[in-house]
């Protein structure tokens, strides 16, 4: 018997991880299963990697534990599990990221946003995302188009239930069709970790795609690293390593060249790059290592094709 476009087993979760918290970890496969949701997790050479596949074993609807020896970033890793996903048979996808948290209605409500999406949208649609929310705080993080450059209103579809055009979602919590994964292609690999979601949804947008985000479902999920600093609180500047830093730079300053990069989004981009990099280079204790990975970046940016 088919199996309803609103059930679970329509979809099959991707869960990436990378020298997890085991226990931060093992509450999502938790949420997973009583989500009635079938995983795989693809395990990026961590150095706990046979605790994470005894503890994955421990839920039902796991699927596979693919265990990569070597750490090949984000983007492969979720390109590994997308194709293992498809081998068996799953028309959709949930990416996520290791440290995420989700509802116990969360895949239910977000099959059943992506069923009225299709109905209700005029073009096709390559992926749907829940409503972000920050654990510490619980502010909300709203979706964003960039058809213009300062127009930051939510965009509602009309006669929906809480629809919301966007012109990007992040990884975590995002639900895709493999029918949109032949149309827009792979995640880009050679971005490795940042950025690959942005990549990605820019280049479906400029296949004819639509991206929609939901008020129905939510994923509790922290961007960058947790820090005392006013602005970081705030939502207004977000932190990461000089290491990550380095790959937000080279990917960005890449994809601020392409053509399928929307002009709104590029502009204010810039403006953010700037203005977080004097941050940064003003406020850090590790100040000299992220002048490092600046200049790195601007000269890496040039040799990405």
């Amino acid at each position: 018997m088919r199996a309803a476009v609103d059930s679970p087993s329509m979809a099959c979760a991707i869960v990436v991880t990378f020298h997890p918290d085991l226990p931060e970890l093992t509450r999502l496969l938790e949420q997973l299963d009583r989500n009635g949701c079938d995983f795989l997790v693809v395990d990026n050479a961590s150095a706990n990697a046979a605790a994470i596949k005894e503890a994955a074993e421990r839920h039902t609807h796991l699927k596979a534990v693919l265990a990569l020896e070597n750490n090949i970033g984000q983007a492969a890793a979720l390109n590994a599990g997308l194709s293992r996903a498809e081998e068996l048979g799953y028309p959709m996808a949930f990416l996520f990221d290791q440290d995420s948290g989700i509802d116990d209605d969360f895949c239910e409500q977000m099959l059943a946003a992506w069923q009225e999406a299709a109905t209700r949208s005029d073009r096709p649609v390559a992926a749907i995302g829940p409503r972000l929310v920050v654990p510490e705080t619980g502010r909300r993080i709203p979706f964003r188009t960039f058809d213009t450059a300062f127009d930051r209103r939510e965009r509602t579809l009309p006669g929906s239930s809480g629809l919301i055009r966007t012109g990007f979602l992040i990884t975590s919590g995002c639900l895709v069709s493999m029918s949109a994964l032949k149309a827009v292609g792979p995640m880009r690999e050679d971005y490795f970790i940042d950025n690959v979601d942005l990549e990605w949804c820019f280049r479906a947008l400029n296949r004819g795609f639509l991206l929609y985000g939901t008020d129905q479902a939510r994923l509790h999920h922290r961007i960058g690293l947790a820090s005392d600093r006013l602005l970081v609180r705030k939502g207004l500047v977000v932190e990461h390593s000089a290491l990550r830093y380095y790959y937000s730079t080279r990917n960005r300053l890449h994809l601020h060249r392409q053509a399928y990069a929307p002009h709104g989004w590029v502009l204010k981009d810039r403006i953010r790059f700037f203005l977080k990099t004097l941050y940064l280079l003003a406020t850090s204790d590790q100040r000299r290592d992220y002048w490092a990975s600046l200049q790195r970046g601007i000269r890496d940016a040039r040799q990405l094709p």
